[in-house]
């Protein structure tokens, strides 16, 4: 069975994988730095994450350090809850903090809840219920 894995680009992975805990619930799995793992890693690369896996909302991220990030506005990452609860906290929680709602969380004519946001980090998402939930 094929897996789909986000993976992050960040220009601080370790501090938005906290971020993404705290939003979305969850753990930091594992993480290595340059340094760790690239013998004669540039001076200044030594602490920069070269690979980290995080586990949040059910699902595994891998996120690295690589700047100066550009996001593009032609892909969202969904997040589908079972519960409204569950859908609004997340929404709630990534949208805060320097977030922007784009699409505000609420009853869609298909039957889900469903809202859109840019996190602080330039992160687009979609938040939405099972339909009928």
């Amino acid at each position: 069975m094929t897996k789909l894995r986000p993976y992050l680009y960040c220009e601080d992975a370790k501090g938005q994988a906290s971020f993404y805990v705290e939003a979305l619930g969850g753990e930091i799995i594992s993480q290595q730095t340059y340094g760790e793992m690239m013998p004669g890693a540039a001076e200044g690369d030594n602490d920069k994450v070269m690979h980290l896996v995080l586990q949040a909302a059910g699902l595994l991220f891998y996120m690295a350090d690589a700047g100066p990030i550009q996001r593009g506005n032609g892909m969202d990452l969904t997040l589908e809850f079972e519960t409204e609860e569950e859908a609004e906290d997340a929404f709630n929680n990534l949208s805060g903090n320097g977030g922007t709602v784009i699409m505000p969380f609420e009853r869609m004519f298909w039957g889900s809840m469903f809202g859109r946001i840019e996190d602080k980090y330039g992160v687009r998402w979609q938040i939405a219920t099972q339909p009928g939930h």
